[in-house]
């Protein structure tokens, strides 16, 4: 499909200030957050131990921002095959070069002493290779016949996830490559099939280990075994509750000094609801559906294929994610590790989605008029 278009000069600016609104709020809270946990990290007497990564990672990632967005889109859909390659790569190579994570998996590359975590990297790339695989001549006129090749590399890229042990970010990945699929012009019978293949290979990941089949028997009753597999979901929903509609006032959660696990990352949401309370907490909420408008409104209006998929595939990712994270965190959901988009303290969640929204607002600056 051709389209003409008259190039814009400017990128999406209410977008942007979207983002950095996330972005601002979030450092506010990870120093409020992390305060006490920093103290007993270093040895310096720092409280502000979090908050001073965050800022070095956020200056890394403004000038990913910055250059992805000086980017011409086109630019990726001309290296679909090496960003097949990259992406990979990058899920393999937590095999080699591993770092751990702390907890039930093996998540981080560790390279000159510094980790970061791949697979939010190759969620772009990911991107990048289903919009240009799926937007070219051969599948653009027949997409049915992508159909079985689309399923294979769905299924190779979650077997490195699963073995990575990490099963939210396999469920982000699972829904933004829908959602691609699914833009490109397939029919709902195959999304059925390949939803109910997916299902079914989420139950099959819940079965075989253990630990997942306990969060999930945590998610249905959160009132058993409060001091052990319950507890992650027992003290972020006491966060969430003890805020009430205007919250105990900024800095005086209780929940944070050391009795919610990861209340910095995965579960700095409740912290926000305990201090902010229902009202102002749900601003947070407000700004995401108007990123998923602004988005969503900039894939609808591309100049072509290629950059329709790729705005819908970083949209529904910042979205998606953003509902998985706090659904888990209100007990919709069972636990997932996956950050709240642009808040939760790391560095390589950060850097990753900044360089998502470069490439965003790159296509803003096309879009048709």
């Amino acid at each position: 499909m051709n389209y003409s278009y008259r190039k814009k000069k400017t990128a999406d600016y209410l977008l942007m200030i979207l983002i950095f609104s996330l972005i601002a709020f979030g450092l506010i809270m990870i120093y409020s957050v992390s305060k006490y946990l920093s103290l007993q990290v270093t040895d310096q007497g720092s409280d502000k131990y979090f908050l001073v990564n965050q800022l070095v990672s956020l200056a890394i990632g403004i000038i990913v921002w910055i250059t992805f967005q000086l980017i011409d889109y086109r630019y990726w859909q001309k290296n679909t095959s090496i960003m097949l390659a990259i992406t990979v790569v990058l899920l393999a190579s937590v095999f080699i070069f591993h770092g751990g994570d702390g907890g039930t998996g093996n998540r981080w590359v560790n390279l000159f002493g510094r980790g970061f975590q791949p697979s939010e990297i190759a969620k772009l790339t990911m991107i990048f290779y289903l919009s240009g695989w799926l937007s070219s001549e051969k599948y653009r006129k027949e997409i049915d016949k992508s159909f079985l090749p689309f399923l294979v590399f769905i299924g190779g890229i979650s077997f490195l996830m699963l073995m990575q042990k990490d099963l939210g970010t396999l469920s982000v990945i699972l829904v933004i490559a829908a959602a691609i699929y699914y833009s490109a012009g397939a029919r709902i019978s195959n999304l059925f099939i390949g939803g109910s293949l997916g299902a079914l290979l989420v139950w099959l990941a819940i079965k075989i280990e253990p630990y997942r089949m306990r969060r999930l028997t945590a998610f249905f009753n959160p009132g058993d075994d409060t001091l052990n597999i319950s507890y992650h979901i027992r003290n972020a929903l006491i966060a969430i509750g003890s805020g009430g509609l205007w919250g105990l006032g900024f800095g005086q959660s209780r929940q944070k000094y050391l009795y919610l696990p990861e209340s910095h990352t995965d579960s700095i949401f409740p912290i926000i609801a305990e201090e902010l309370g229902f009202l102002r907490s749900s601003a947070v909420i407000i700004i995401y559906a108007l990123v998923a408008y602004r988005g969503y409104s900039i894939a609808r209006r591309a100049p072509d294929d290629f950059s329709r998929l790729v705005a819908v595939g970083i949209t529904t990712w910042i979205i998606w994610q953003a509902f998985v994270n706090l659904a888990a965190m209100m007990g919709l959901l069972p636990l997932t590790g996956v950050p709240l988009p642009f808040i939760s303290y790391g560095g390589t969640s950060l850097i990753a989605f900044l360089a998502a929204v470069g490439v965003l607002l790159n296509i803003s600056k096309n879009i048709n008029e």
